[in-house]
């Protein structure tokens, strides 16, 4: 009998015993859903030393090109992302992400300026948190601009013109060359250039507004000589004088950074983000990347230069490990790890107690930023009106869609519009 109640109870322990293994080895699966693809290497490295010192917690990283929509899809799935860094005003007006605001260990660490452009106008709170400061211009190669006699353009006629004096003296080299496959990177510039215009004419509180609410008057889309007829005219104008690279439509980001890397093209637009990928083709060329303002496209305007946070994480609302999703974000904001980001991405982080070493254009970008109106990313865009839908309005452009950059301008403020009212109903 007492062989027997042993022989049960060394089962019974057994059992439990492998049940409790069982339990150990039950890990929290976090979904990490990027649009970033400069980092999605370097985060699959942080997560792997996440994972390390975390065993019940596994991050998955998925990047899609197309995140701004994607995550659409996600949303009115059910398939809802623990961390993302993918922004959308109208999601935030839905309640659909994380309110931060109270996470006074991360926010007591950064710059009040990035927390102030992390602020969400509608409700005063911040759903997401820059982990870095981003600039965004003209990249141009010194030497050719040296070899040629060229300076840094404060006019449209004056970048035009030193487009045309690159073509005509350095027949090898593409004046300007642009990754249009991408159309994220078409709708930067219409961010940039385009919006520029509304957003150094109304500052940065005043713009953001505008944007916001749709201030038909102050946005001006479809007003003639307004911002975005004048932008398609110039875009017309620099292909119709064959400054562009001849594959605008189907060349790539990596082909934009390839290109200029390797000095086959004199100049491109671009953000701090692209630095590391131009210094992993061509390490040489550090000393010879020159940075400037956007050139104004409408007369009367000045030069402008994004400077904003970059980097933003968010979580959504209706996450079902949201404290598991925290301790990640607390992993990745240790100084050590940011300090790493920061060399990584090449831009200077928004964390106060990070002293990072973050690039070579350092001194070019202070020059840069005394020189241009400084102008913040379009954030308060309506949801289903993405910078890659605006950038695929370009690639229309280009291709001869719109008859003139007036059809251009009202087509832009129609599907804004749209994408404005359908976020409203």
């Amino acid at each position: 009998m007492f062989k027997r109640i042993l022989s049960l109870g060394t089962v019974l322990v057994l059992l439990l015993g492998v049940s409790v293994a069982q339990g150990a080895e039950k890990k929290v699966a976090i979904k990490f859903f990027t649009g970033k693809v400069e980092t999605v290497e370097w985060m699959n490295d942080l997560i792997k030393k996440f994972h390390a010192e975390n065993p019940g917690i596994v991050v998955e990283q998925e990047y899609q090109k197309d995140a701004s929509n994607v995550i659409k899809v996600k949303f009115a799935s059910g398939d809802i992302p623990d961390i993302t860094t993918v922004w959308d005003q109208g999601f935030a007006d839905q309640g659909k992400y994380l309110d931060l605001s109270k996470e006074t260990r991360w926010w007591s660490r950064v710059q009040p300026s990035i927390r102030e452009l992390c602020t969400d106008l509608r409700s005063g709170k911040q759903f997401r948190i820059a982990t870095n400061m981003t600039m965004a211009g003209i990249f141009y190669n010194k030497k050719i601009f040296s070899e040629l006699g060229l300076k840094e353009a404060t006019t449209w006629e004056e970048f035009k013109n030193n487009l045309k004096k690159i073509k005509q003296k350095r027949p090898d080299v593409v004046p300007m060359f642009v990754g249009g496959k991408d159309s994220w990177m078409l709708g930067h510039l219409i961010e940039f250039m385009a919006h520029g215009a509304v957003k150094q004419k109304y500052g940065t509180m005043g713009s953001r507004k505008a944007f916001l609410n749709n201030d038909a008057e102050k946005l001006a889309f479809d007003a003639s000589g307004g911002p975005m007829e004048t932008f398609a005219k110039r875009i017309l104008e620099l292909k119709e004088e064959g400054l562009f690279n001849n594959d605008f439509l189907t060349a790539t980001y990596d082909n934009q950074l390839e290109a200029f890397a390797t000095g086959k093209a004199a100049v491109i637009s671009q953000g701090m983000w692209a630095l590391s990928g131009i210094l992993e083709k061509n390490k040489a060329i550090k000393d010879n990347i020159g940075f400037a303002p956007y050139p104004p496209i409408m007369d009367g305007t000045k030069p402008v230069i994004l400077s904003a946070e970059d980097s933003a994480y968010l979580i959504p609302a209706e996450s079902k490990h949201k404290e598991e999703a925290k301790k990640f974000l607390d992993f990745l904001f240790r100084p050590e790890n940011l300090k790493a980001y920061s060399e990584f991405l090449k831009a200077p982080s928004a964390f106060t107690d990070v002293n990072a070493d973050w690039g070579p254009l350092k001194d070019e970008v202070a020059k840069a930023l005394k020189k241009g109106v400084n102008i913040g990313f379009t954030t308060e865009a309506p949801p289903g009106f993405s910078g890659d839908d605006a950038g695929r309005m370009v690639q229309e452009l280009y291709t001869g869609r719109y008859k003139t950059p007036a059809e251009f301008a009202k087509a832009y403020k129609a599907a804004w519009d749209r994408a404005w009212n359908a976020a409203r109903r």
